[in-house]
């Protein structure tokens, strides 16, 4: 019964830190910068 604590410990702590280097690769890859940006662009024209 204690190895299934720790089995689960050890997971939930690899899923955890998996969950942190997406996001830590999300924010430097640039993911993050302009939240605002697509929803304007969508509505200008192009001009071609």
């Amino acid at each position: 019964m204690l190895w299934t604590t720790f089995l689960l410990i050890g997971v939930v702590f690899i899923l955890g830190l998996g969950a942190y280097l997406i996001y830590v690769w999300a924010v430097k890859s640039g993911q993050y910068d302009d939240p605002e940006g697509p929803k304007y662009r969508m509505l200008e024209d192009d001009e071609e």
